[in-house]
């Protein structure tokens, strides 16, 4: 197990007194969102993730899948024993319910948990919601206090609004890719899906923000977003750049157009190792630490363009320094100089790292299907209401039964829905 984070609430997960896993099967949630209501609609990955950061913390998140084709983040990735991987994370904390939305016994029931629901998460294509008679319309009408959070590629409306969207679109219009690669080389894209992290964490952060709006007005509301948005507004002042000057980032590899030395660097044993010198003093520290305190002096060096500009000859020193050492000697010379150093980690060095243990961000989730599973542990610490994981994520349906039975249906009306095929 990982060690106790520093405000001593332990990583999440734990095991039965015979020393099994604990059944992970919906327990009370605590934390501060406990007591909100979740509806996750959505699939891969943005909206999903979302709901999962809002579990996290306490809300009961209710993932709803249709009967027949599952959300495909089941299937995405490896697998062990059939079962999908990426599911128990993205899963976590939800307790999976099976609906046929399209399906007018599918539609009565949504609607009746909707009154009971603070928030609502989609990503179907505008108007699909409404072809199904599920629109802000009904949704509202049945409760004014819900929060609707709409998360599509191109947003609700405009001339791409319909089309079908995904992250890797987001990452190549939003300018990400075109920015990334080496100068001679092609845009691109991140191997993993950095526009819905983006957008799931945005998404979360939008929901908070309607959800305090209805507690001091009364009244819920859409939140529309746009996968191209959130990805737009984290490469940071470029619009300014273009506007005021007429500057298109190019593409730099692993170094900055506004600081140098700042690069990757291999090792003697092999190995690589990243610094970043974004304020000048570590600039100094790197190169007096490789034998070139000549260089501070130049008058181009008191600013980050102007080392910039001078890349080559910085680069040349730090990568020549770093080649005739180890790594483990390089990351000690660089503490010691106060320099800023990391090593570049695949998950083995993660789960190993002695300071992610002591944060716990690894932590280990009893699963009644894997036994125990290691998966990042809660996006942050709160020191008085801490979020936790109570469970990963569940199978197929595993608690239609139970939410339909809090919804006040019988076991034979829930026996006729899902004869119907509407479960």
């Amino acid at each position: 197990m990982t060690d106790p984070s520093p405000s001593g609430n332990p990583p999440s997960g734990s095991l039965s007194a015979d020393g099994e896993p604990a059944a992970p099967g919906p327990a009370p949630a605590s934390g501060p969102l406990a007591g909100l209501r979740v509806l996750d609609l959505a699939t891969l990955f943005a909206g999903p993730l979302a709901a999962t950061l809002l579990g996290d913390f306490g809300a009961e998140v209710i993932k709803v899948e249709h009967p027949r084709r599952p959300d495909p983040s089941r299937g995405h990735g490896p697998a062990k024993d059939g079962i999908g991987l990426w599911w128990k994370l993205l899963g976590r904390n939800k307790k999976t319910l099976t609906l046929d939305l399209s399906h007018p016994g599918g539609r009565d029931v949504l609607l009746r948990l909707a009154a009971g629901t603070d928030v609502i998460i989609e990503n179907f294509r505008p108007g699909t919601l409404e072809k199904w008679g599920l629109g802000w319309e009904e949704l509202s009408a049945v409760n004014p206090r819900l929060v609707l959070a709409r998360v599509t590629g191109f947003g609700q409306f405009g001339p791409y609004a319909r089309r079908p969207g995904f992250g890797t679109l987001a990452e190549a219009m939003s300018g990400f890719a075109a920015i990334t690669g080496e100068p001679d080389g092609p845009p691109t894209l991140p191997p993993f899906g950095l526009a819905d992290a983006i957008t799931a964490l945005t998404t979360a952060y939008a929901v908070m923000a309607a959800l305090r709006a209805r507690d001091t007005g009364g009244r819920g509301q859409v939140v529309d977003l746009a996968l191209i948005e959130p990805m737009l507004t984290v490469l940071g002042p470029h619009p300014l750049w273009y506007d005021q000057l007429g500057h298109v980032q190019p593409r730099t590899g692993n170094r900055s157009a506004n600081v140098a030395p700042r690069n990757t660097y291999r090792t003697a044993d092999g190995s690589w190792v990243v610094v970043s010198t974004s304020a000048e003093s570590v600039a100094a520290r790197v190169m007096r630490l490789v034998g070139r305190p000549e260089v501070i002096d130049e008058p181009w060096f008191g600013t980050g363009a102007g080392r910039a500009r001078h890349a080559d000859e910085l680069d040349a020193a730090v990568g020549d320094w770093i080649a005739r050492r180890d790594r483990a000697e390089v990351l000690a010379a660089f503490e010691k100089a106060e320099a800023a150093v990391a090593p570049v980690y695949d998950i083995r060095d993660v789960l190993a790292d002695p300071q992610y243990r002591a944060l716990g961000s690894i932590t280990e989730v009893p699963d009644e299907e894997l036994g125990t599973v290691r998966m990042q542990n809660v996006l942050f610490r709160l020191s008085e209401t801490p979020g936790a994981i109570r469970w990963a994520g569940r199978p197929h349906g595993a608690d239609t039964d139970e939410v339909l039975a809090g919804l006040g249906l019988g076991e034979a009306e829930i026996a006729g829905l899902r004869g119907a095929g509407a479960l």
